[in-house]
């Protein structure tokens, strides 16, 4: 007995000595600098609300701002389109209409019969390139997004007609836990619901929320993501997660025809960039842009690339700019 009660009182103190550690390092993220604003961060860009029926019920929320040719964003899982707004007065001031959409079942999308997946969150891409009526467009998707949007322009072709180019963020086209031990950690505890728990507290917060950023870590960051994060509604998304593993299009890359910018942040430990390595490889003609020091909140730690990125493919504006 007395060796039962010595090795739980051992464990003990490891739980607590690791819990020390765990506070001591989200008070060291805490003492970040920032270098955007809180209230700048937690901004939803602005712009005329649109709303989009779909035949399963879902109703996609949108904003547009601005005229010209048009740049389509479309945001990663547990995220809204709250995630552009660092980019948004940027590319509208440099002469384009901006288009950014809640995907269904994130924040003010509803989710319809079909639920969510590839296959119809894919198709809304195609739903709201049309209601907007794009062409020569540019489709920029983030993570998740960046999935989807792979998916929408091998699969749609009314897609690939209203495009004239691609931007893939900090994303991968399938098989995420290739290279990934992050993920091999941190996606099944989404699934199980122990990630949005612990996100609940100060310290997981700040670790979780640091461990998507990128070698400076943003306290500002770290607090809206959070937020957004925990404002939705995770079981009904869990399909789309699954996914993220289960599918692959890496073997279709060279179907893609659309000129495409792929982007990730050097140290992104979420989508490394082995993946963005990869989806260059295997698209004809793709650039690739590595952000020193990024992570993967590259919407926020590498704005300025992005919105060259968008340039680089984006139809020539009323100013002359774009290529």
């Amino acid at each position: 007995m007395r060796g039962i009660r010595a090795g739980g009182t051992a464990l003990a103190v490891l739980g607590a000595v690791g819990v020390a550690a765990a506070r001591a390092a989200a008070d060291r993220i805490a003492r970040n600098p920032d270098p955007y604003a809180l209230d700048r961060l937690a901004r939803e860009p602005e712009g005329e609300e649109v709303f989009i029926p779909r035949p399963d019920g879902t109703v996609l929320r949108a904003l547009v701002a601005g005229e010209g040719p048009a740049v389509v964003l479309a945001h990663g899982y547990g995220a809204s389109l709250l995630e552009w707004n660092l980019i948004w007065e940027e590319l509208r001031s440099a002469g384009h209409r901006v288009i950014a959409f809640d995907q269904r079942g994130h924040e003010r999308s509803t989710l319809g019969r079909d639920g969510v997946g590839s296959g119809p969150m894919s198709a809304d891409y195609a739903a709201v390139l049309e209601h907007f009526d794009v062409t020569d467009g540019v489709l920029v998707g983030h993570s998740m997004g960046g999935f989807l949007a792979i998916r929408a322009v091998l699969d749609h072709r009314e897609v690939v007609r209203r495009l004239r180019g691609l931007v893939l963020v900090a994303t991968w086209a399938g098989r995420i836990y290739d290279g990934a031990p992050q993920n091999r950690l941190q996606i099944p505890l989404i699934r199980a619901g122990i990630i949005q728990r612990w996100m609940r507290t100060r310290t997981g917060a700040l670790l979780f929320g640091a461990a998507q950023c990128g070698s400076r870590p943003s306290p500002a960051m770290i607090s809206v993501y959070r937020d957004v994060f925990l404002r939705q509604d995770h079981p009904p998304l869990l399909p789309v997660v699954r996914a993220f593993a289960s599918e692959d299009r890496y073997p279709r890359l060279g179907e893609i025809t659309v000129p495409t910018v792929v982007v990730v942040g050097a140290d992104d430990r979420s989508t490394p960039p082995l993946h963005a390595q990869r989806m260059a490889g295997g698209i004809r003609g793709a650039r690739l842009v590595t952000v020193p020091g990024a992570g993967h909140m590259i919407n926020w730690e590498g704005a300025d690339a992005l919105v060259e990125a968008v340039e680089s493919v984006a139809a020539p504006t009323r100013d002359g700019s774009g290529s």
